[in-house]
């Protein structure tokens, strides 16, 4: 597998809801009511990530979620991101 081009990853994004590419990785933030609900969030993100075995960097603080994928074998984005990032809008 090998990391997607920058072309690529901005036509990537324009298929995905308010992902952005910041710092080298699909990144997307997620505000919720309370940190139930965004711990909540988190543990589905946990479980299609498991099922896909490709796991992202998460980063919460009571209310607020982001999400960070990266492929870190290769150093870049690569199918499996955007794949798994359509998969967690689908949450």
């Amino acid at each position: 597998m090998k990391a997607l081009d920058e072309a690529s990853i901005v036509a990537a994004i324009a298929s995905l809801k308010e992902w952005q590419f910041v710092g080298g990785a699909l990144e997307k933030k997620f505000v919720f009511r309370n940190f139930v609900e965004a711990l909540g969030f988190m543990v589905q993100v946990g479980v299609v990530s498991e099922k896909r075995s490709h796991h992202p960097e998460l980063f919460n603080v009571y209310n607020k979620l982001t999400v960070r994928l990266s492929t870190h074998d290769v150093e870049g984005v690569t199918e499996k991101d955007v794949d798994l990032a359509r998969a967690i809008d689908l949450l």
